[in-house]
């Protein structure tokens, strides 16, 4: 599904920082204790511009001939740059400079080897005063940043990269006997791993019970929220549990547009059932979504793959419901999407629904809200032809995605749109109504397609007309 840009999805196996335009050259030690030589370079690079903002990549190698342990990159913004999201690092912020350290996982790198992190910042200007580990980013370069030691008592003011708020020991309960997802947007949830917002203060605030949770990806075979923290520590139970006590419920979603979905890292059917089960027993889930797109929606050896695991995994969690979201035109799905619906009912698998994404047609100028009316049209009469059900049947198995405001073609899918799309969803009674994504809705702004709509709107304006959808 469409997303942070290029990065974004926090979803990186790899750590990028968007800052400045050049790139700079850091040389340090890593550890006086090391016997073999391990020098680590810090590059950056500028991904993309938006003239408000920016995205960037910083990349650390290990030029050297051991194993490095332990990194830590500094560097300062001008008055005219704020430091925004960021990942693959823990970063704390004192006044204008920032320090990003390893996460642990990414903390080792091997000779030869590298690791980066990444941010987005918002206005312009690039960093200076680089260090790697002390030690300024290139030999004449500028001198390095003077830090004060980060307080663990002080919540810096950058938002910072950390374990989530809602990690806790205990599995979240599990939901409300009834509990309704027919209304559930997309929730990027490493734009919640900070803490400063969460899942209920989205749904009081946009008026909805129920959220699709993305993304879950791979770490090797093992699952991963957006390669940045495992799912069985529970992160976000808390959340969750909130989210249930008002009478809604969550799907986490698997894959997303960027990252590697579990399917194609384990090669073995066992394996990926496992790291499903993990997820779903670690969140006592009653739903899970396979959101499968780009290479994956085309590769036969992954989709069986995936098929035969979901199969047994419904088989061994009675009563789980599982989606398919995938990729779709005005003229329904892909000849690719279809297969996948097609390997997945022949697996077995009970589905519940077929959610469309609804959103980046390639159509700018003409009607998106009409053109995603159309996408579930095309799509009904794709279910019809697969199950042999009827119209009424075929409608309850789709759901439907739109990206809010601009896409990322440049269509925009506005208010109105919105409108129409849920009038048609209630006269139809689709099975879902979803849209991409909560924050952007809450953050009503103009800027990077992550963070903004880039339509005039009000805090949570789409999330309230999502919320007539009766069902």
């Amino acid at each position: 599904m469409v997303r942070r840009p290029v990065r974004l999805a926090i979803y990186a196996a790899a750590v990028f920082i968007t800052v400045g335009g050049g790139t700079i050259a850091a040389v340090a030690a890593t550890s006086p204790s090391t016997k073999a030589a391990a020098t680590l370079t810090a590059t950056f690079h500028k991904d993309s511009d938006w003239g408000t903002g920016y995205q960037a990549t910083y990349t650390i190698r290990n030029t050297g001939t051991a194993p490095a342990t332990g990194w830590q990159v500094a560097f300062a913004l001008p008055a005219t740059a704020t430091l925004g999201t960021f990942w693959d690092a823990a970063v704390t912020t004192s006044g204008r400079v920032s320090t990003a350290r390893d996460k642990g996982y990414n903390a080792t790198i091997p000779a030869g080897g590298s690791t980066a992190f990444g941010f987005v910042v918002a206005g312009s200007g690039d960093p200076t005063g680089c260090t790697v580990n002390g030690t300024a980013c290139s030999p004449g370069g500028p001198p390095p940043v003077t830090t004060s030691p980060p307080q663990a008592t002080t919540t810096p003011t950058t938002s910072p990269t950390k374990a989530p708020t809602a990690t806790t020991t205990s599995p979240a309960p599990p939901p409300p006997a009834g509990a309704a997802t027919r209304v559930a947007p997309y929730v990027d949830m490493g734009l919640l791993s900070n803490g400063a917002t969460t899942l209920a203060q989205l749904g009081q605030s946009g008026n909805v019970k129920s959220f699709s949770l993305a993304f879950v990806t791979s770490a090797g075979c093992k699952a991963s929220w957006f390669n940045a923290f495992d799912p069985r520590t529970r992160p976000f139970a808390d959340q969750i549990a909130a989210v249930r006590a008002a009478g809604g419920d969550v799907r986490v979603s698997f894959g997303g547009a960027t990252g590697i979905e579990l399917a194609q890292a384990c090669t073995d059917v066992r394996a990926l059932q496992a790291e499903y089960q993990a997820v779903v027993s670690a969140y006592n889930l009653t739903y899970i979504d396979l959101d499968i797109e780009g290479a994956a929606v085309a590769d036969p050896t992954t989709i069986a793959r995936r098929s035969t695991a979901l199969a047994a995994l419904q088989k061994a969690n009675p009563g789980l419901r599982i989606s398919l979201t995938l990729p779709v035109l005005p003229e329904g799905l892909t000849g690719d999407g279809l297969n996948v619906v097609r390997s997945a009912k022949n697996a077995g698998v009970n589905l519940d629904l077929v959610n469309i994404m609804a959103m980046d047609y390639g159509r700018a100028g003409q009607d998106y809200g009409d053109l995603a009316i159309q996408a579930v049209r095309s799509t009904k009469d794709q279910i019809r032809s697969v199950y042999g059900n009827s119209d009424a049947a075929a409608f309850r198995m789709v759901g439907v995605t739109p990206m809010l405001g601009k896409n990322d073609d440049n269509g925009t899918f506005s208010q109105s749109d919105a409108r129409d799309l849920i009038a048609f969803a209630n006269a139809n009674r689709l099975g879902l109504v979803s849209f991409w994504e909560a924050n952007r809705d809450r953050n009503a702004c103009t800027g990077a397609l992550f963070q903004c709509t880039n339509v005039p709107q009000t805090p949570f304006e789409f999330s309230r007309i999502f919320a007539t959808f009766t069902g």
